[in-house]
Protein backbone atom coordinates (compact mmCIF):
# COMPACT_ATOMS: atom_id res chain seq x y z
CA UNK A 1 0.00 0.00 0.00
CA UNK A 2 1.23 3.18 -1.02
CA UNK A 3 1.04 6.11 1.80
CA UNK A 4 0.78 9.64 0.92
CA UNK A 5 4.06 11.31 2.10
CA UNK A 6 2.65 15.02 2.76
CA UNK A 7 1.64 15.63 6.27
CA UNK A 8 -1.91 15.52 7.25
CA UNK A 9 -2.29 19.22 8.46
CA UNK A 10 -1.20 20.47 4.92
CA UNK A 11 -4.10 18.45 3.39
CA UNK A 12 -7.12 18.83 5.53
CA UNK A 13 -8.72 21.86 6.64
CA UNK A 14 -9.31 22.09 10.66
CA UNK A 15 -13.18 20.53 10.29
CA UNK A 16 -11.79 18.00 7.93
CA UNK A 17 -9.33 17.19 10.19
CA UNK A 18 -12.16 16.38 12.94
CA UNK A 19 -14.31 14.50 10.71
CA UNK A 20 -11.10 12.10 9.48
CA UNK A 21 -10.54 11.59 13.08
CA UNK A 22 -14.00 10.31 13.60
CA UNK A 23 -13.73 8.29 10.42
CA UNK A 24 -11.01 6.29 11.45
CA UNK A 25 -12.60 6.05 15.10
CA UNK A 26 -15.44 4.73 13.96
CA UNK A 27 -14.90 2.70 10.96
CA UNK A 28 -12.76 -1.07 11.12
CA UNK A 29 -11.93 -1.15 7.45
CA UNK A 30 -8.17 -1.12 7.22
CA UNK A 31 -8.05 1.02 3.50
CA UNK A 32 -9.28 4.40 5.56
CA UNK A 33 -5.82 4.14 7.63
CA UNK A 34 -4.43 5.64 4.44
CA UNK A 35 -4.68 9.09 4.84
CA UNK A 36 -4.68 10.29 1.08
CA UNK A 37 -7.97 7.58 0.62
CA UNK A 38 -9.74 9.20 3.53
CA UNK A 39 -9.17 12.79 2.31
CA UNK A 40 -10.81 11.80 -0.69
CA UNK A 41 -13.29 9.88 1.41
CA UNK A 42 -14.00 12.48 3.54
CA UNK A 43 -14.65 15.35 0.35
CA UNK A 44 -16.76 13.55 -1.54
CA UNK A 45 -19.00 12.86 1.27
CA UNK A 46 -22.52 14.66 1.10
CA UNK A 47 -22.78 18.55 2.38
CA UNK A 48 -25.39 17.09 5.13
CA UNK A 49 -22.96 14.24 6.14
CA UNK A 50 -20.02 16.52 6.54
CA UNK A 51 -21.93 18.94 8.91
CA UNK A 52 -22.75 16.13 11.27
CA UNK A 53 -19.05 14.65 11.54
CA UNK A 54 -17.60 18.19 11.54
CA UNK A 55 -17.83 19.02 15.88
CA UNK A 56 -19.54 22.61 16.66
CA UNK A 57 -17.51 25.42 18.56
CA UNK A 58 -18.77 26.76 21.34
CA UNK A 59 -19.55 30.26 19.62
CA UNK A 60 -21.76 28.01 17.23
CA UNK A 61 -23.49 26.94 20.17
CA UNK A 62 -24.40 30.48 20.74
CA UNK A 63 -22.06 31.47 24.06
CA UNK A 64 -21.71 34.75 24.62
CA UNK A 65 -17.88 36.44 23.89
CA UNK A 66 -17.05 36.97 27.53
CA UNK A 67 -17.93 33.08 28.57
CA UNK A 68 -16.05 31.90 25.57
CA UNK A 69 -12.89 33.81 26.82
CA UNK A 70 -12.98 32.90 29.95
CA UNK A 71 -13.49 28.85 29.36
CA UNK A 72 -10.96 29.21 26.41
CA UNK A 73 -8.46 30.47 29.30
CA UNK A 74 -9.35 27.52 31.32
CA UNK A 75 -8.57 25.28 28.37
CA UNK A 76 -11.87 24.64 26.95
CA UNK A 77 -11.15 23.67 23.22
CA UNK A 78 -14.39 22.20 21.81
CA UNK A 79 -17.66 20.95 23.74
CA UNK A 80 -18.44 17.51 25.07
CA UNK A 81 -21.29 15.72 23.37
CA UNK A 82 -23.35 16.93 27.07
CA UNK A 83 -22.10 19.93 26.72
CA UNK A 84 -22.96 19.97 22.55
CA UNK A 85 -26.67 18.65 23.34
CA UNK A 86 -27.47 20.61 26.46
CA UNK A 87 -25.98 24.28 26.19
CA UNK A 88 -28.27 25.43 23.11
CA UNK A 89 -31.58 23.70 24.49
CA UNK A 90 -31.19 25.46 27.83
CA UNK A 91 -30.73 29.13 26.19
CA UNK A 92 -34.06 28.98 25.38
CA UNK A 93 -37.07 29.27 27.29
CA UNK A 94 -39.31 26.37 29.35
CA UNK A 95 -37.22 23.81 28.03
CA UNK A 96 -37.03 20.74 30.85
CA UNK A 97 -33.93 18.64 30.12
CA UNK A 98 -32.94 14.88 31.78
CA UNK A 99 -29.15 14.71 31.21
CA UNK A 100 -27.99 10.84 32.02
CA UNK A 101 -24.08 11.28 32.39
CA UNK A 102 -21.71 9.97 34.40
CA UNK A 103 -19.35 11.93 36.72
CA UNK A 104 -16.71 13.67 34.41
CA UNK A 105 -18.78 14.20 31.23
CA UNK A 106 -18.20 17.74 31.64
CA UNK A 107 -21.87 18.54 32.95
CA UNK A 108 -21.27 21.75 35.18
CA UNK A 109 -19.93 23.72 31.96
CA UNK A 110 -23.44 21.89 30.17
CA UNK A 111 -25.58 23.61 32.61
CA UNK A 112 -23.51 25.75 34.29
CA UNK A 113 -22.99 28.13 30.61
CA UNK A 114 -26.44 28.68 29.84
CA UNK A 115 -27.67 29.26 33.39
CA UNK A 116 -24.66 32.50 33.41
CA UNK A 117 -26.07 33.47 30.19
CA UNK A 118 -29.23 33.75 30.94
CA UNK A 119 -28.31 35.95 34.30
CA UNK A 120 -29.52 39.67 34.07
CA UNK A 121 -26.77 41.01 35.96
CA UNK A 122 -28.44 44.11 36.41
CA UNK A 123 -31.22 42.96 38.73
CA UNK A 124 -29.73 41.56 42.09
CA UNK A 125 -32.60 39.42 42.70
CA UNK A 126 -32.02 35.36 42.87
CA UNK A 127 -32.81 34.57 38.93
CA UNK A 128 -30.99 30.46 38.94
CA UNK A 129 -30.86 27.80 41.78
CA UNK A 130 -28.44 24.87 41.72
CA UNK A 131 -29.18 21.58 44.26
CA UNK A 132 -26.24 19.23 45.17
CA UNK A 133 -26.19 16.23 47.49
CA UNK A 134 -22.82 17.38 49.42
CA UNK A 135 -21.10 20.76 51.00
CA UNK A 136 -17.77 19.11 48.67
CA UNK A 137 -20.17 19.35 45.42
CA UNK A 138 -21.65 22.48 46.16
CA UNK A 139 -18.20 24.31 46.39
CA UNK A 140 -17.03 22.32 43.44
CA UNK A 141 -19.48 23.76 41.40
CA UNK A 142 -19.87 27.79 42.76
CA UNK A 143 -15.70 27.86 42.23
CA UNK A 144 -16.33 26.50 38.55
CA UNK A 145 -19.19 29.22 37.72
CA UNK A 146 -17.24 31.75 38.99
CA UNK A 147 -14.25 30.48 36.91
CA UNK A 148 -17.24 30.93 33.51
CA UNK A 149 -18.31 33.98 35.02
CA UNK A 150 -15.06 35.57 35.40
CA UNK A 151 -15.44 38.08 32.57
CA UNK A 152 -19.18 39.12 33.83
CA UNK A 153 -19.48 42.20 35.85
CA UNK A 154 -22.21 42.35 38.62
CA UNK A 155 -22.39 38.62 38.75
CA UNK A 156 -22.46 37.11 42.36
CA UNK A 157 -22.82 33.59 43.09
CA UNK A 158 -23.21 32.31 46.75
CA UNK A 159 -22.39 28.55 47.56
CA UNK A 160 -25.14 27.98 50.77
CA UNK A 161 -24.36 24.80 52.63
CA UNK A 162 -24.71 22.56 56.14
CA UNK A 163 -21.58 23.01 58.01
CA UNK A 164 -20.95 26.32 58.02
CA UNK A 165 -21.71 29.39 59.67
CA UNK A 166 -25.39 30.09 58.72
CA UNK A 167 -25.38 33.52 59.76
CA UNK A 168 -22.62 34.44 57.83
CA UNK A 169 -24.75 33.03 54.13
CA UNK A 170 -27.81 34.73 55.51
CA UNK A 171 -25.86 38.07 55.11
CA UNK A 172 -24.27 37.01 51.58
CA UNK A 173 -28.26 36.50 50.37
CA UNK A 174 -29.10 39.95 51.84
CA UNK A 175 -26.55 41.17 49.99
CA UNK A 176 -27.83 39.84 46.52
CA UNK A 177 -26.37 36.69 44.88
CA UNK A 178 -28.45 36.20 41.21
CA UNK A 179 -27.10 32.31 41.59
CA UNK A 180 -27.66 29.98 44.29
CA UNK A 181 -25.70 27.26 44.54
CA UNK A 182 -27.14 24.78 48.15
CA UNK A 183 -27.42 21.65 49.73
CA UNK A 184 -31.07 20.30 49.75
CA UNK A 185 -31.00 21.07 53.56
CA UNK A 186 -29.62 24.53 53.89
CA UNK A 187 -31.90 25.67 51.50
CA UNK A 188 -34.63 24.77 52.90
CA UNK A 189 -33.80 26.11 56.07
CA UNK A 190 -32.66 29.55 54.59
CA UNK A 191 -36.38 29.33 53.04
CA UNK A 192 -38.02 28.72 55.77
CA UNK A 193 -36.14 31.96 57.22
CA UNK A 194 -37.25 34.09 54.54
CA UNK A 195 -33.98 34.51 53.30
CA UNK A 196 -33.47 32.74 50.32
CA UNK A 197 -36.79 34.14 48.08
CA UNK A 198 -36.80 32.15 44.96
CA UNK A 199 -39.63 33.93 43.53
CA UNK A 200 -37.71 35.42 40.25
CA UNK A 201 -35.63 31.80 39.64
CA UNK A 202 -35.94 30.64 36.17
CA UNK A 203 -33.44 28.23 36.25
CA UNK A 204 -33.29 25.52 38.28
CA UNK A 205 -30.49 22.34 38.26
CA UNK A 206 -30.65 19.58 40.07
CA UNK A 207 -27.00 18.01 39.73
CA UNK A 208 -26.37 14.22 40.71
CA UNK A 209 -30.14 14.14 41.48
CA UNK A 210 -29.95 10.03 41.84
CA UNK A 211 -27.41 11.00 44.35
CA UNK A 212 -29.48 13.20 46.47
CA UNK A 213 -32.70 10.55 46.10
CA UNK A 214 -30.73 8.20 47.77
CA UNK A 215 -29.49 10.23 50.70
CA UNK A 216 -32.85 11.10 51.57
CA UNK A 217 -33.62 14.46 50.13
CA UNK A 218 -36.72 13.72 48.25
CA UNK A 219 -39.29 16.03 50.36
CA UNK A 220 -36.55 18.82 50.71
CA UNK A 221 -36.43 18.46 46.51
CA UNK A 222 -40.35 18.49 46.58
CA UNK A 223 -40.95 21.24 48.58
CA UNK A 224 -38.22 23.39 47.03
CA UNK A 225 -39.46 22.49 43.54
CA UNK A 226 -43.05 23.64 44.78
CA UNK A 227 -41.09 27.16 45.93
CA UNK A 228 -39.82 28.11 42.20
CA UNK A 229 -41.72 29.59 39.26
CA UNK A 230 -43.70 27.43 36.92
CA UNK A 231 -42.25 29.22 34.12
CA UNK A 232 -38.81 27.82 34.30
CA UNK A 233 -36.13 25.57 32.95
CA UNK A 234 -35.48 22.35 34.80
CA UNK A 235 -31.91 20.63 34.01
CA UNK A 236 -32.05 16.97 36.27
CA UNK A 237 -28.81 15.20 35.96
CA UNK A 238 -28.49 11.64 36.89
CA UNK A 239 -25.63 8.53 36.03
CA UNK A 240 -28.81 6.56 36.06
CA UNK A 241 -32.59 6.38 35.42
CA UNK A 242 -34.49 5.54 38.48
CA UNK A 243 -37.68 5.59 39.49
CA UNK A 244 -37.86 8.09 41.71
CA UNK A 245 -35.96 9.89 39.38
CA UNK A 246 -38.89 9.28 37.09
CA UNK A 247 -41.17 10.63 39.70
CA UNK A 248 -39.69 13.89 39.98
CA UNK A 249 -39.71 14.16 36.14
CA UNK A 250 -43.04 13.42 35.95
CA UNK A 251 -43.99 15.71 39.26
CA UNK A 252 -42.05 18.83 38.28
CA UNK A 253 -40.42 18.67 34.58
CA UNK A 254 -42.81 19.48 31.37
CA UNK A 255 -42.02 17.93 28.31
CA UNK A 256 -38.67 17.51 28.97
CA UNK A 257 -36.51 16.15 26.36
CA UNK A 258 -33.57 13.00 27.39
CA UNK A 259 -30.60 13.37 26.38
CA UNK A 260 -28.12 10.52 27.38
CA UNK A 261 -24.48 10.18 26.94
CA UNK A 262 -23.48 7.04 26.40
CA UNK A 263 -26.56 4.52 27.52
CA UNK A 264 -28.67 4.72 30.10
CA UNK A 265 -27.71 3.36 33.45
CA UNK A 266 -24.58 2.48 31.71
CA UNK A 267 -21.28 2.67 33.25
CA UNK A 268 -18.52 5.13 32.57
CA UNK A 269 -17.27 4.36 28.74
CA UNK A 270 -13.26 4.42 29.74
CA UNK A 271 -13.41 2.40 32.59
CA UNK A 272 -12.41 -1.36 32.71
CA UNK A 273 -13.78 -3.59 35.14
CA UNK A 274 -11.70 -5.84 36.86
CA UNK A 275 -12.95 -8.64 39.53
CA UNK A 276 -10.60 -10.68 42.08
CA UNK A 277 -12.49 -13.79 43.61
CA UNK A 278 -10.09 -14.38 46.79
CA UNK A 279 -11.44 -15.83 50.75
CA UNK A 280 -12.85 -13.21 53.13
CA UNK A 281 -10.19 -13.63 55.13
CA UNK A 282 -7.25 -12.92 52.78
CA UNK A 283 -8.93 -9.62 51.22
CA UNK A 284 -6.82 -7.27 52.75
CA UNK A 285 -3.58 -9.21 51.79
CA UNK A 286 -5.04 -9.20 47.64
CA UNK A 287 -5.80 -5.17 48.75
CA UNK A 288 -1.60 -5.16 49.53
CA UNK A 289 -1.03 -7.07 46.39
CA UNK A 290 -3.00 -5.46 43.98
CA UNK A 291 -1.79 -1.99 45.58
CA UNK A 292 2.00 -3.07 45.11
CA UNK A 293 1.20 -4.44 41.73
CA UNK A 294 0.67 -1.02 40.67
CA UNK A 295 3.42 1.49 41.90
CA UNK A 296 1.89 4.52 40.22
CA UNK A 297 -1.38 4.05 41.56
CA UNK A 298 -3.83 7.10 42.80
CA UNK A 299 -7.04 5.81 44.25
CA UNK A 300 -9.80 5.67 46.31
CA UNK A 301 -11.05 2.60 48.10
CA UNK A 302 -14.67 2.08 48.64
CA UNK A 303 -15.18 0.25 52.39
CA UNK A 304 -19.11 -0.59 53.37
CA UNK A 305 -19.00 0.81 57.18
CA UNK A 306 -17.21 3.44 58.63
CA UNK A 307 -15.37 1.23 60.75
CA UNK A 308 -14.19 -0.84 58.14
CA UNK A 309 -12.86 2.05 56.27
CA UNK A 310 -11.02 3.75 59.39
CA UNK A 311 -9.61 -0.34 60.18
CA UNK A 312 -8.43 -0.46 56.25
CA UNK A 313 -6.79 2.80 56.42
CA UNK A 314 -4.96 2.11 59.59
CA UNK A 315 -3.63 -0.95 58.45
CA UNK A 316 -2.20 0.64 55.50
CA UNK A 317 -1.10 3.41 56.87
CA UNK A 318 1.27 0.58 59.51
CA UNK A 319 1.73 -0.73 56.81
CA UNK A 320 3.87 2.11 55.45
CA UNK A 321 1.16 3.41 52.06
CA UNK A 322 0.59 6.81 51.66
CA UNK A 323 -3.03 6.49 52.94
CA UNK A 324 -5.96 8.32 54.47
CA UNK A 325 -9.37 8.05 55.26
CA UNK A 326 -12.32 9.37 55.18
CA UNK A 327 -15.93 9.02 56.30
CA UNK A 328 -18.61 10.59 58.32
CA UNK A 329 -17.42 9.73 62.02
CA UNK A 330 -14.71 12.98 60.83
CA UNK A 331 -15.01 16.39 62.04
CA UNK A 332 -15.87 18.43 59.25
CA UNK A 333 -12.37 19.92 59.27
CA UNK A 334 -10.46 16.44 59.10
CA UNK A 335 -12.64 15.66 56.04
CA UNK A 336 -11.90 19.06 54.44
CA UNK A 337 -8.23 18.61 54.96
CA UNK A 338 -8.04 15.01 53.91
CA UNK A 339 -10.09 15.87 50.70
CA UNK A 340 -7.13 18.83 50.09
CA UNK A 341 -4.93 16.37 50.57
CA UNK A 342 -6.10 14.33 47.82
CA UNK A 343 -6.90 16.42 45.57
CA UNK A 344 -3.42 17.81 45.76
CA UNK A 345 -1.83 14.26 45.25
CA UNK A 346 0.32 14.19 48.49
CA UNK A 347 -2.38 11.29 49.43
CA UNK A 348 -2.27 8.19 46.70
CA UNK A 349 -4.64 6.10 48.49
CA UNK A 350 -8.12 7.26 49.83
CA UNK A 351 -10.06 4.47 51.62
CA UNK A 352 -13.81 5.77 52.07
CA UNK A 353 -17.18 5.00 52.45
CA UNK A 354 -19.76 5.88 50.06
CA UNK A 355 -21.45 8.45 51.46
CA UNK A 356 -18.41 11.07 52.50
CA UNK A 357 -16.60 10.26 48.62
CA UNK A 358 -20.15 11.89 47.23
CA UNK A 359 -19.43 15.09 45.26
CA UNK A 360 -15.31 14.58 45.80
CA UNK A 361 -13.82 15.22 42.44
CA UNK A 362 -10.56 14.25 41.72
CA UNK A 363 -8.26 14.58 38.27
CA UNK A 364 -6.53 11.70 36.92
CA UNK A 365 -8.00 9.32 39.29
CA UNK A 366 -6.28 5.66 37.76
CA UNK A 367 -8.12 2.69 39.99
CA UNK A 368 -11.44 2.51 42.06
CA UNK A 369 -10.91 -0.16 44.59
CA UNK A 370 -14.25 -1.96 45.78
CA UNK A 371 -13.46 -3.33 48.95
CA UNK A 372 -16.64 -5.98 49.14
CA UNK A 373 -19.52 -4.89 46.25
CA UNK A 374 -22.35 -2.41 47.05
CA UNK A 375 -25.71 -3.93 47.59
CA UNK A 376 -27.17 -1.10 45.29
CA UNK A 377 -26.11 -1.24 41.74
CA UNK A 378 -26.05 2.56 41.33
CA UNK A 379 -23.54 2.97 43.81
CA UNK A 380 -21.74 0.75 42.12
CA UNK A 381 -21.90 2.96 38.99
CA UNK A 382 -21.41 6.20 40.89
CA UNK A 383 -17.80 4.71 42.45
CA UNK A 384 -16.52 3.05 38.75
CA UNK A 385 -17.53 6.58 37.41
CA UNK A 386 -14.92 8.36 39.15
CA UNK A 387 -11.86 7.30 36.84
CA UNK A 388 -11.88 6.88 33.52
CA UNK A 389 -12.88 10.89 32.99
CA UNK A 390 -12.70 13.34 30.43
CA UNK A 391 -11.27 10.39 27.78
CA UNK A 392 -8.67 9.29 30.41
CA UNK A 393 -8.55 5.11 30.69
CA UNK A 394 -9.37 3.89 34.52
CA UNK A 395 -9.76 0.70 35.89
CA UNK A 396 -12.02 -0.24 38.52
CA UNK A 397 -11.55 -3.56 40.68
CA UNK A 398 -13.78 -5.18 42.72
CA UNK A 399 -11.91 -7.86 45.49
CA UNK A 400 -14.82 -10.25 46.32
CA UNK A 401 -15.50 -13.79 47.62
CA UNK A 402 -17.70 -16.40 46.24
CA UNK A 403 -20.89 -15.19 48.07
CA UNK A 404 -20.76 -12.18 46.11
CA UNK A 405 -20.56 -13.20 42.94
CA UNK A 406 -23.64 -13.25 41.93
CA UNK A 407 -23.65 -9.24 42.13
CA UNK A 408 -21.00 -9.70 39.35
CA UNK A 409 -23.48 -10.83 37.01
CA UNK A 410 -26.15 -8.12 37.78
CA UNK A 411 -23.80 -5.41 37.66
CA UNK A 412 -22.93 -6.54 34.24
CA UNK A 413 -26.06 -6.89 32.91
CA UNK A 414 -27.37 -2.88 34.31
CA UNK A 415 -24.08 -1.72 33.00
CA UNK A 416 -24.15 -3.70 29.77
CA UNK A 417 -20.17 -4.00 30.51
CA UNK A 418 -17.93 -7.59 31.17
CA UNK A 419 -16.04 -8.01 34.28
CA UNK A 420 -12.72 -9.65 33.64
CA UNK A 421 -11.15 -12.01 35.99
CA UNK A 422 -7.75 -11.29 37.11
CA UNK A 423 -5.42 -13.60 38.77
CA UNK A 424 -3.85 -11.85 42.43
CA UNK A 425 -0.01 -10.90 40.90
CA UNK A 426 2.99 -13.30 42.38
CA UNK A 427 4.98 -12.05 44.70
CA UNK A 428 7.84 -11.87 41.62
CA UNK A 429 5.25 -10.03 39.68
CA UNK A 430 5.27 -7.34 41.97
CA UNK A 431 8.93 -7.01 42.45
CA UNK A 432 9.53 -6.72 38.74
CA UNK A 433 6.71 -3.74 38.46
CA UNK A 434 8.70 -2.23 41.62
CA UNK A 435 11.71 -2.53 39.84
CA UNK A 436 11.08 -1.41 36.81
CA UNK A 437 9.55 1.90 38.30
CA UNK A 438 12.79 2.36 40.55
CA UNK A 439 14.46 2.06 37.07
CA UNK A 440 11.98 4.36 35.35
CA UNK A 441 13.22 7.28 37.42
CA UNK A 442 16.39 6.86 37.71
CA UNK A 443 16.44 6.98 33.74
CA UNK A 444 13.59 10.29 34.35
CA UNK A 445 16.22 11.98 36.65
CA UNK A 446 16.48 15.50 35.91
CA UNK A 447 20.36 15.85 36.67
CA UNK A 448 22.01 19.31 36.64
CA UNK A 449 25.50 18.85 35.89
CA UNK A 450 26.91 21.88 37.42
CA UNK A 451 25.76 21.07 40.64
CA UNK A 452 26.45 17.47 40.92
CA UNK A 453 30.09 18.15 39.35
CA UNK A 454 31.85 18.77 42.85
CA UNK A 455 30.75 15.28 43.72
CA UNK A 456 31.30 12.92 40.93
CA UNK A 457 35.37 12.35 42.23
CA UNK A 458 33.70 10.97 45.34
CA UNK A 459 31.09 9.12 43.41
CA UNK A 460 33.38 7.51 40.93
CA UNK A 461 35.71 6.64 43.98
CA UNK A 462 33.20 5.06 45.71
CA UNK A 463 32.01 2.83 42.92
CA UNK A 464 35.54 2.35 41.22
CA UNK A 465 35.54 -1.61 42.86
CA UNK A 466 32.07 -2.24 41.65
CA UNK A 467 31.76 -3.79 38.21
CA UNK A 468 28.59 -4.67 36.20
CA UNK A 469 27.46 -7.87 37.55
CA UNK A 470 27.86 -6.40 41.27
Amino acid sequence: MTFCSKPLSQLLSHGEKVGVQLLISRTKYTYLHNVCKVTTFFRNFAPELRKLLILKTFEELGVSEGIRKAIEEMGFVQPMPVQEEVIPYLLGNRNDVIALAQTGTGKTAAFGIPVLQRIDTTRKETQALVLSPTRELCLQIADDMRDFAKYMDGIHIEAVYGGASIEQQIRALKKGAQVIVATPGRLIDLMKRGVAQLDDVYNVVLDEADEMLNMGFSESIDAILEGVPEERNTLLFSATMSREIERIAKGYLHDYKEIVVGSRNEGAEHVNHIYYMVNAKDKYLALKRLVDYYPRIFAIIFCRTKMETQEIADKLIKDGYNAESLHGDLSQQQRDLTMQKFRQHTVQLLVATDVAARGLDVDDLTHVINYGLPDDIENYTHRSGRTGRAGKKGTSISIVHSREKFKIRNIEKEIGKQFEQGTIPSAEEICKKQLYKVMDQIVKADVDEEQIAPFMQDISRYFEYVDKDD
